[in-house]
């Protein structure tokens, strides 16, 4: 795994390096930002998270933040796997894409590879366990459903 990348609670490397993974602390996403990484993407929406200013942490250090929130399936689309699409474009990697444990990440992974990179169902339910969707979630059930 990434060097930077180690300490993240749920951190799933993936290809074309992106980094999965749950929240990240502040002191992990320095650490992070100083390893090279240029994106943060942050999938948790307004209100969940408040232990310090991500977006201004990743702004003052000059780098790219993203982001898109997902709460539930219904926030798992078009829309957020385009989002997401152009966030993880070559010339902005690599790049970390977290949510609280890395499940909605594996969700919107399975979406984008099915739905944007043509991988056919089952290919892109790997993708999505791959990058930290939970088969015990409620959220496996309803990815499986789009994915049909």
């Amino acid at each position: 795994m990434t060097d930077y990348a180690s300490n993240i609670a749920n951190a799933h490397p993936l290809e074309n390096n992106v980094v999965a993974a749950g929240q990240p602390s502040a002191a992990q996403l320095k650490e992070a930002l100083a390893g090279g990484v240029r994106t943060v993407v942050n999938l948790r929406p307004a209100g969940e998270f408040d232990e310090f200013d991500e977006a201004a942490l990743i702004a003052d250090a000059g780098m790219h933040y993203v982001h898109i929130p997902v709460a539930g399936p219904e926030d798992i689309n078009d829309a957020s796997a385009r989002t997401l699409d152009a966030a993880l474009a070559e010339d902005q990697r690599p790049a970390i894409v977290h949510c609280g444990s890395s499940n909605r990440v594996g969700g919107l992974m399975a979406y984008r590879a099915r739905y944007l990179q043509g991988k056919n169902a089952d290919e892109a339910l790997q993708v999505g366990l791959d990058a930290g969707l939970n088969p015990e979630s409620p959220l496996f059930a309803a990815i499986q459903k789009k994915l049909e």
